[in-house]
């Protein structure tokens, strides 16, 4: 009621001239990159819609009709575990037993965690959660605590030590993701029905230890990541293969090369140098699968349930940061990607998504931007109907959210805005600093170079900043003045 009251006493705030096609001083017009940006959501809308409620059904009943035939001989779990709160460890690894347990399936379960005190833990809610326990294999990885990557590859090794069969499937769990009824069953039967598929990932939903600012945030991020992946889904090209949890082929997590990736990846980048990928795991599975051939998918009834914890009890800070690793890493792989696999192998709609990664960063500001320059030289009127049209146009994609099975939210025009604007900043400032990561659980950073390496990497980044934002400002200057050119 707030939200459309809101709407309701802008619009009749706003000069009636701007909004009459028959006046001269009529402004309420979309222009050529407006369309252009509009245009791109409601095409990945409605190829995930169309993905949704059509194809994917009808993927899902020729799988079932395959049977007991469609399961591997044998699954895989890996667990990663690292400083995750108890309670979290304990759902977790319930929800994992648990959901192995339906399977007629021979299961190993492969744990890779830090402290000792987790592997006695571990082994506690096996016996207390399974009927069967003798049934389920259990197997303790003991990592260095360096990191996630480390952890993944030592389980990955350790999952090669085992000679799984040909046809064996590996789901990769995240040790803050709990996994729903049937979750399992439901993704990997998918593999004996696409056999170029080599990796597929999950619908997530959320539980947030949180604000309630915070807890619509990040269930609006899910809802954005659910339309998304049946998007890119239709084409078999999903664009991450999710650290929470995915399944890949066993061929492919014992491929040497495919371990150097999520262990070591690394970038060659013309003016940074090389420098170790510390985060993005995720985004080094999904590239490693890519540069080997297979495609990827994505399962929007296999369920699972997130437990997040933010890093900072402060929305703008946490949220922040969490942007910066997620923006930092899509934008690491978007350029390696691109450069080194082409259209050949990741095909013409993906090559121009990603390209459109990098240009959409600038053209979600152009619009405040612009309306704030109009405002201060032409009146006030210019931001307070672009105002006008944001909170429109966002609650109308709030309510095609509702349209995806995801729950919507009154805050979500505004967290939309927010999103747009403070993650497209986050996107120009990670860009520049892409040597500049950070784990937000281990508080750990990347090493730099010498002093003298990275006093001059931390300068010409600083620089090229500020001169992109400046050639930012003066398109945006010419275009206003282009528009009020009296000769136009």
């Amino acid at each position: 009621m707030l939200l459309f009251g809101t709407i309701a006493l802008m619009a009749d705030s706003v000069d009636a001239r701007y909004l009459d096609p028959d006046h001269k001083k009529f402004i309420f017009l979309l222009g050529v990159i407006g369309t252009w940006r509009y245009g791109n959501a409601i095409m990945h809308y409605l190829r995930g819609m169309y993905f949704l409620y059509w194809r994917f059904p009808r993927m899902r009943r020729a799988v079932e009709r395959l049977g007991d035939r469609a399961l591997p001989s044998e699954v895989f779990m890996v667990v990663t575990s690292f400083r995750i709160p108890t309670h979290t460890t304990f759902k977790v690894y319930r929800s994992v037993f648990q959901e192995v347990e339906r399977l007629e399936r021979p299961v190993t379960i492969i744990a890779s965690i830090v402290e000792k005190a987790d592997e006695v833990f571990i082994k506690d809610i096996l016996r207390q959660t399974c009927r069967h326990p003798d049934r389920i294999k259990l197997l303790i990885v003991r990592a260095r605590g360096t990191g996630k990557r480390d952890g993944l590859a030592h389980a990955f090794r350790a999952l090669s030590r085992q000679m799984p069969a040909e046809d064996a499937v590996v789901g990769v769990v995240d040790g803050d993701t709990l996994m729903l009824p049937g979750c399992v069953a439901n993704a990997i039967k998918f593999f004996s029905y696409l056999p170029n598929v080599g990796g597929l990932t999950t619908n997530e939903y959320c539980e947030v230890e949180g604000s309630e600012l915070m807890r619509q945030w990040h269930a609006l991020r899910f809802a954005q990541r659910h339309v998304n992946m049946c998007s890119m889904a239709l084409s078999q090209r999903v664009l991450t293969m999710t650290g929470r949890l995915s399944f890949f082929r066993a061929t492919v997590l014992t491929d040497p090369d495919f371990i150097r990736d999520v262990e070591a990846d690394h970038l060659e980048h013309w003016r940074l140098g090389r420098f170790q990928f510390l985060t993005g795991d995720d985004k080094s599975s999904w590239f490693s699968l890519m540069r080997a051939g297979w495609d990827t998918f994505y399962v929007p009834d296999s369920l699972t349930l997130t437990v997040e914890h933010p890093p900072e009890p402060r929305f703008l800070k946490a949220t922040r940061q969490l942007m910066y690793r997620w923006y930092g890493n899509s934008l690491r792989q978007n350029f390696r990607t691109t450069r080194l696999l082409g259209r050949r192998q990741l095909g013409l709609f993906t090559m121009y998504v990603l390209y459109d990664q990098r240009v959409s960063m600038w053209t979600c500001l152009l619009g405040l931007s612009a309306s704030l320059v109009a405002s201060l030289l032409f009146g006030a009127q210019y931001l307070l109907l672009y105002l006008l049209w944001i909170l429109i146009s966002r609650t109308i994609a709030t309510l095609l959210y509702g349209l995806s099975g995801h729950a919507i939210n009154p805050l979500y025009p505004l967290v939309l805005y927010y999103n747009q604007i403070a993650g497209s900043a986050m996107k120009v400032y990670s860009m520049f600093h892409m040597d500049q990561q950070s784990w937000t659980r281990q508080k750990t950073k990347l090493a730099g170079g010498g002093n003298l390496d990275a006093a001059l990497n931390a300068l010409s980044s600083k620089a090229m900043l500020v001169a992109s934002v400046g050639i930012f400002a003066g398109a945006v200057a010419g275009l206003i003045y282009l528009s009020h050119s009296p000769s136009l």
